[in-house]
């Protein structure tokens, strides 16, 4: 049953591509819009979003909490649609500029640095950009992803991804641990999002309430001394984006590992918890993440 579903979700997904692709980017994007906040609500719990909104921004009105909703929506399926046209974004053949890069001094610094950081960010405005513009700076990144679960569409999305995000790109989870470290070791620098609940991570406060949350950044940045750097992206327009990349920063370290993991990954949280509250519509409340 499992595998008609994901065949049907597959072929809807390439003939959508396939409209998208005709009709062009903006207008690709702006139909995205519309068919997220329509579709949408039918595949993700309202009463998750509306709790999770609850948790991170206490009790907004009404009106405000349509606003977030819908502007969750309609970011998803623009992301979405900007799948079909990541060629474009990666060759700067959208004959306009599409993303806007504060804090570029820090790359600069980074990449005379010549050592490795980790960057991190979530899942705001169309997050697959991020890596893409670190690979498109000249730092030298490998970007850990999640793979799908429909076996059919993976394998076209990891194509997309090592073509045009990032070529090197490193499956989430336990898999891909030896793989990250490894890329480390040979100086890539590392791409993730830490916003989504992981099953090897730890309860870390997010909002003032424990979540599962990936401990990669703080490992890696205890064992081989790595600046963590900070990452926001905001959709200011349809197809036009800034990124900003912060203040790269060192961890402290207390000599008591596991104690040490904890206090990284709750600042790496709270900052994480300051980019919600500045972005709300863009982020993804529609994730299980107090579950």
């Amino acid at each position: 049953m499992k595998i008609i579903k994901y065949f049907f979700e597959f072929i809807s997904v390439i003939s959508l591509f396939c409209i998208f692709k005709i009709i062009g980017l903006r207008n690709a994007s702006n139909l995205g819009s519309i068919l997220g906040k329509f579709i949408g609500p039918f595949f993700r719990s309202k009463s998750i979003i509306r709790q999770n909104i609850k948790i991170g921004l206490g009790n907004v009105d009404e009106k405000k909490e349509k606003e977030i909703i819908n502007g969750m929506w309609s970011n998803i399926g623009r992301t979405f649609a900007e799948y079909i046209f990541l060629k474009d974004f990666k060759f700067n053949k959208t004959n306009f500029n599409h993303m806007k890069i504060n804090g570029i001094n820090y790359l600069d610094e980074i990449k005379k640095s010549n050592r490795p950081v980790i960057f991190y960010s979530g899942h705001f405005a169309n997050f697959e950009l991020m890596a893409m513009e670190l690979d498109k700076s000249g730092i030298k990144t490998a970007a850990i992803y999640r793979p799908l679960n429909n076996f059919f569409l993976n394998p076209v999305m990891e194509y997309l991804r090592m073509k045009y995000i990032c070529p090197n790109q490193i499956p989430k989870g336990r898999s891909g641990t030896r793989q990250v470290i490894n890329r480390v070791k040979d100086n890539y620098s590392i791409a993730l999002m830490v916003d989504q609940r992981v099953g090897e991570g730890l309860k870390i406060n997010f909002f003032g309430r424990p979540a599962q949350t990936t401990t990669i950044p703080a490992q890696l940045a205890l064992k081989y001394d790595c600046k963590l750097v900070p990452i926001s992206l905001k959709r200011i327009e349809d197809v036009i984006f800034e990124m900003t990349i912060h203040q790269p920063y060192e961890i402290s370290k207390t000599g008591n590992d596991h104690q040490d993991i904890q206090n990284i990954t709750l600042k790496i949280n709270e900052i994480i918890e300051k980019m919600v509250i500045e972005n709300p519509n863009q982020w993804l409340w529609s994730h299980n993440r107090w579950k």
